[in-house]
C-alpha cells in the first residue's frame, strides 16, 4: 500500500501547476511568433495611439483647463499621457477577443481542447501574448510622448511602477477580451464586442479631462471607475499631478496605487474563472 501511496507525485497538485504553466508558456511563444511574421498587426496596433498623442497634445493642449496647470499646453500634456497609456493597453481587448474568436473560427481551439494540456494553458498563453505586444506598444508610445514634451519627475523605481500598473490593467483586461472571443461567432463581432463598452469606460473617466468638471453622476461614475484609479495612480508615481491639483474625495481617488491593483486583480480572477469556464463548454 504504500508503493501505491508512493506513486502519486504525478498527480499532485504542483505538478498540475507546473504542467499549466509550461502549456501556457507553449502557448504564449506560438501567438509571439505568430505575431513577429504579421508585423501589421503590431504596426497598425501603434497607429491609433500615435495619433491620439499628437491629436490630443496639440488639438485640445491649449484648450483644457487643468486645475493647477491652467491652460498651458505642457501642462496638459504631463495631465494626459497617463490617460493615453491606460487606453492604449486597454483597447489591446478587441485584438485578444479577435484572436481568440479567430482561433475558434478556424477550428485551432479545437485541436488545443483534443491535447493533454491544462484547460486554462490556450487562454493565459494568448493573454500573455497580448501582454507582450502591449508591452512593446507602450515603449513605442513613451518615445513620442517624450518627443512632444512628456516628462516624468519621479525617481525611475516609481515611473517602472506606474508601467507595471499599466501592464497589469491591460493584462486583466485581455481577460475580458478572452471571455468575449469565446462568446461570439467571428472575429469582426469579437471586435465590435470589444470595442463599443471601452468607448463610455474610458471617455467617463479622468483621463482626458478632470472629473470635477462632470455633473455628479457622471463623477461618481468617473471617479469609482477601475479606468480612472489606474490613471490616477500613473500620473501620482509619474509625479504628473500639477502642484495644486484637488484630488477627488472617493476612495479609489484617495489610494489609486492600491486602488488600481484591487481592481485590475479582481478582474483577472473573475473574468479568467468565466472565460476558462466558458472555454470548456464552447463549441467551434
Amino acid at each position: 500500500m504504500s508503493a501505491v501511496t508512493d506513486a502519486a507525485p504525478a498527480t499532485t497538485p504542483q505538478g498540475a501547476i507546473v504542467q499549466s504553466v509550461r502549456d501556457s508558456l507553449v502557448i504564449a511563444r506560438r501567438n509571439v511568433i505568430r505575431m513577429t511574421r504579421i508585423p501589421e498587426m503590431v504596426i497598425f496596433g501603434l497607429i491609433q495611439p500615435i495619433m491620439f498623442v499628437v491629436l490630443f497634445s496639440y488639438v485640445f493642449g491649449g484648450s483644457i483647463n487643468v486645475p493647477g496647470a491652467g491652460l498651458s499646453p505642457s501642462g496638459y500634456r504631463e495631465f494626459l499621457m497617463a490617460g493615453i497609456f491606460a487606453q492604449t493597453v486597454t483597447f489591446a481587448t478587441a485584438g485578444a477577443g479577435a484572436g481568440i474568436a479567430d482561433d475558434m473560427h478556424k477550428g485551432l481551439i479545437d485541436r488545443f481542447r483534443s491535447l493533454p494540456m491544462a484547460r486554462g494553458a490556450v487562454l493565459t498563453g494568448r493573454t500573455l501574448a497580448d501582454l507582450v505586444q502591449t508591452a512593446l506598444t507602450l515603449v513605442v508610445l513613451a518615445v513620442v510622448a517624450v518627443l512632444v514634451g512628456w516628462r516624468t519627475h519621479e525617481n525611475f523605481g516609481k515611473v517602472l511602477a506606474g508601467f507595471g500598473l499599466l501592464l497589469l490593467l491591460g493584462y486583466a483586461f485581455s481577460w475580458i477580451g478572452a471571455l468575449i472571443g469565446l462568446s461570439v461567432r467571428t472575429p469582426e463581432a469579437a471586435t465590435s464586442g470589444g470595442l463599443i463598452w471601452l468607448f463610455p469606460l474610458t471617455f467617463i473617466s479622468n483621463a482626458f479631462v478632470p472629473s470635477e468638471n462632470m455633473p455628479t453622476f457622471l463623477r461618481t461614475i468617473a471617479n469609482w471607475n477601475p479606468f480612472s484609479a489606474t490613471v490616477q495612480a500613473c500620473r501620482q508615481l509619474f509625479g504628473n499631478l500639477p502642484a495644486g491639483y484637488p484630488v477627488p474625495d472617493a476612495w479609489p481617488m484617495q489610494h489609486p496605487v492600491l486602488a488600481s491593483l484591487l481592481w485590475s486583480v479582481l478582474i483577472v480572477v473573475v473574468f479568467r474563472t468565466l472565460a476558462v469556464r466558458k472555454y470548456r463548454r464552447a463549441d467551434a
